[in-house]
């Protein structure tokens, strides 16, 4: 199968285009960065997905699958807006508390 990628690519790129593509997929895997994401579920069934440390980056969807490409595309819009953003703080837990 990587083969005929490859092959494909080479077609359609050409020689150079590939060796291009390939950088600009290890480029971008290298700048990946991890968030935490909570996901919470209100009472019309729709789940809730906020980044802690991104403030008002969150969303919502009736399915988890569409959540999480959702959320994925709000934290690439809240980091294109805070550029600068250096995440200081650590993510411990959540307890869950009855009163």
């Amino acid at each position: 199968m990587p083969y005929i990628l490859s092959s494909i690519c080479y077609l359609l790129l050409g020689a150079r285009g590939c060796r291009n593509r390939g950088r600009w997929q290890n480029e971008r895997m290298a700048k990946a960065r991890s968030f935490n994401v909570v996901i919470e579920q209100d009472a019309e069934g729709y789940y809730v997905a906020s980044v802690p440390d991104l403030p008002g980056c969150h969303t919502q969807a009736k399915s988890l699958d569409t959540l999480m490409k959702r959320i994925r595309e709000v934290i690439e819009l809240c980091l294109e807006d805070q550029q600068d953003h250096e995440g200081s703080a650590s993510f411990i837990g959540v307890q869950r508390i009855q009163v």
